[in-house]
């Protein structure tokens, strides 16, 4: 072979592009590549004629009529379940797909609907279905203001897996809260009482949970507290254990759910919290009614959840 042709063989062809002494080739593309283009270009025609795909303005392509088809069960704006027979999409198939798991769970919710609620707690297989499907309708419906855990947050959500339960803790008040809703509410008494009275007041509170307070002012703020002055016995009762019946908030038991004392760390702040509370009440401390939303035996399930699962249940 001559020096010229192996030159013209082994060196690779450019552009003639010259950047700072980088050349741009034409090598060609490798042989499996471009068979690869074209059977994936072949296969995107293939699927767009098969499956749904282009938007055409508000509808879109259905692929071949009657090739692909899915049945599903789906609810009427007046309440009554029909069966559907629709072409395949990703909302059909994601019906189909709750209808079957619908259809496996059904027989266990059942069960929880048939039983009460000390024979549901005593099961050990129905307790793992309870909380199996339980963490995800809490995950769902609760986890947003009560977060993942059930933990709460201070100022927002009550914690549901401590031992204080404003409006009870039992199965059957459980159920009664998710069911109807709570509507938390405390008059402001910035109106009523003056500065130096709602700092004898909060002192007062505070010396109930051990927190770090003026004895002279809290000796005053017991008796404000059951005076006809301030009338706070009304709802938290002579000993400030609260009512459950009113959702009044026990102020004995080291737990605060509306003042954030736990995240002050001195005195004067934690002092200013309860403070803040006194002087400006309460009517955040609302709950959303649950049994439109939710079907009986769901809401059934997330008591026996939320009462044994989280702890926090009496």
């Amino acid at each position: 072979m001559s020096q010229d042709k192996a030159a013209t063989t082994t060196t690779p062809k450019t552009t003639g592009h010259n950047w700072d002494g980088i050349e741009e080739y034409t090598n060609p593309l490798p042989t499996w590549w471009i068979w690869g283009f074209y059977i994936t270009f072949i296969f995107t025609v293939v699927y767009w004629l098969f499956y749904p795909a282009w938007p055409i303005g508000d509808k879109f392509t259905k692929g071949i009529p009657g090739l692909h088809t899915i049945t599903y069960k789906a609810t009427t704006v007046d309440g009554k379940e029909v069966e559907k027979t629709t072409h395949w999409n990703m909302r059909s198939k994601f019906m189909h797909e709750m209808n079957e798991m619908e259809g496996v769970q059904k027989q266990w919710f059942d069960k929880v609907a048939a039983m009460s609620f000390a024979d549901v707690s005593k099961d050990a297989e129905l307790m793992q279905f309870v909380n199996s499907a339980g963490k995800t309708l809490f995950s769902d419906n609760c986890a947003p203001c009560h977060q993942a855990g059930g933990q709460g947050k201070i100022a927002f959500s009550p914690n549901l897996t401590d031992d204080h339960w404003q409006f009870g803790g039992t199965y059957d008040e459980i159920q009664q809260t998710i069911n109807h809703g709570r509507k938390g509410f405390m008059p402001a008494f910035k109106e009523v009482l003056n500065e130096q009275q709602i700092t004898q007041l909060a002192n007062y509170v505070l010396s109930l949970s051990g927190e770090p307070h003026d004895a002279a002012f809290a000796t005053a703020g017991a008796q404000l507290f059951k005076s006809e002055d301030a009338g706070c016995y009304y709802c938290h009762g002579e000993n400030a254990k609260g009512n459950t019946q009113m959702g009044s908030a026990n102020l004995t038991d080291k737990i605060w759910l509306w003042a954030d004392v736990p995240g002050k760390a001195t005195q004067e702040s934690k002092l200013a919290e309860v403070k803040k509370v006194i002087s400006g009440g309460l009517d955040r401390g609302v709950m959303p009614a649950w049994g439109g939303r939710l079907k009986p035996e769901q809401i059934k399930l997330l008591t026996v959840y939320v009462h044994d699962s989280l702890g926090g249940g009496k």
